[in-house]
């Protein structure tokens, strides 16, 4: 990536127009100017360099830096329309995390862990929606994880070789994203909404892998195959009957509210799950959802009570503070990595975390 490919990249992770930007460096350059650098037809002065770096919040170095990745393919999860300076934003913010992640793993000397993925994967879905049952029990096969619920699926995505990235998005849940490194390999991303439940995130997660691992006919709805796997990978059918029953008439919602907490799935997602495996009749399934309407939970921002914060990726921020204890990287390159300042990353590393609350704001049932 060069000189003025990273300028720009990083005007647009800031959300700044070239205008925003000439007026943060005092008008040192005018916009032309700044336009010019970033498509490489000029390199800025030393003095120049210094105050752009300073105000879209990178260091020098970075601006610099021989590092090469590309975006390839971008799949957002839900169809709505964004502005292309949106996009633009949104892929450039993605491109700084994963340069970060994967720069601590070349300091430590760390192949990026490639993402686990069958070799029969993907699996085709041609003919209906039941076809995905089977490819989600096919990779609980081989990541060997039985029909159990799964504890912290970020974690487990990241020790299989998917990084995942929590970013505020303000109009879809999440996407994936593939990124080719200069050594021709290939990261697979997932980013989830960081303003998100921890219930809403994993489905995002589960569904999001659902692109990954299914073929999924033309004159099958993608997005509905998606939405499956995810229902299917975090509630498999064997599991959810021996827990709930085969068949039910009705349903309380101390049930309801336990089974989401075994499960780490919202009560509506819970709700469709029964349907599609029939354990909930056609009556009960309309019934909650006329429930979970008339409490407000089926609209934005879809708050149900007893949500929990989001499984927050850590394995990067666990990199930097290995790198910076093993000696690999200094303290300002630690904090650069992860946009602290230095007095900040000393205090993380001195004196043990306060502990989080675990609970969103709720509200009765």
């Amino acid at each position: 990536m060069s000189l003025g490919q990273r300028i720009k990249l990083s005007r647009l992770a800031s959300g700044l127009s070239l205008r925003n930007l000439e007026s943060k460096i005092d008008h040192r350059v005018t916009a032309q100017a700044i336009s010019k650098y970033e498509r490489d037809e000029s390199v800025p002065s030393s003095g120049v360099l210094i105050a752009l770096a300073r105000a879209l919040d990178v260091k020098e170095d970075y601006l610099v830096s021989d590092i090469d990745i590309v975006l390839e393919k971008v799949e957002f999860r839900i169809k709505h329309k964004i502005s292309k300076r949106e996009e633009a934003q949104l892929e450039a913010q993605i491109l700084d995390l994963l340069e970060r992640y994967l720069t601590v793993e070349e300091f430590l000397g760390l192949p990026t862990v490639v993402w686990d993925m069958p070799r029969d994967a993907p699996w085709p879905v041609w003919h209906n929606l039941a076809e995905v049952e089977q490819a989600s029990l096919s990779l609980r096969r081989h990541w060997h994880l039985g029909l159990d619920p799964i504890s912290n699926i970020v974690e487990l995505f990241e020790e299989r070789g998917i990084k995942i990235l929590s970013i505020y998005l303000s109009k879809i849940d999440g996407l994936v994203a593939q990124v080719r490194r200069e050594d021709k390999t290939v990261v697979s991303v997932i980013v989830v909404n960081q303003s998100h439940s921890r219930e809403r995130q994993r489905f995002t997660v589960a569904h999001e892998l659902g692109r990954l691992v299914l073929d999924v006919a033309s004159s099958i709805d993608s997005e509905k195959a998606a939405h499956r796997f995810a229902g299917a990978f975090l509630m498999p059918a064997e599991t959810l009957r021996a827990e709930i029953g085969k068949h039910r008439k009705t349903m309380s919602w101390y049930e309801l509210f336990a089974l989401k907490t075994i499960f780490g799935v919202s009560v509506q997602a819970l709700t469709h799950r029964c349907r599609e495996l029939g354990i909930f009749d056609n009556s009960l399934f309309q019934l909650l959802l006329a429930k979970f309407r008339s409490r407000g939970w089926s609209n934005p921002p879809f708050k149900e009570p007893h949500e929990t914060i989001g499984e927050k990726p850590k394995r990067f921020e666990r990199l930097c503070y290995r790198a910076v204890t093993e000696g690999a990287i200094s303290e300002a390159k630690a904090a650069e990595l992860l946009k602290i300042s230095v007095h900040e990353l000393v205090r993380l590393i001195d004196e043990p975390p306060v502990v989080e609350k675990k609970l969103l704001k709720t509200q009765p049932v």
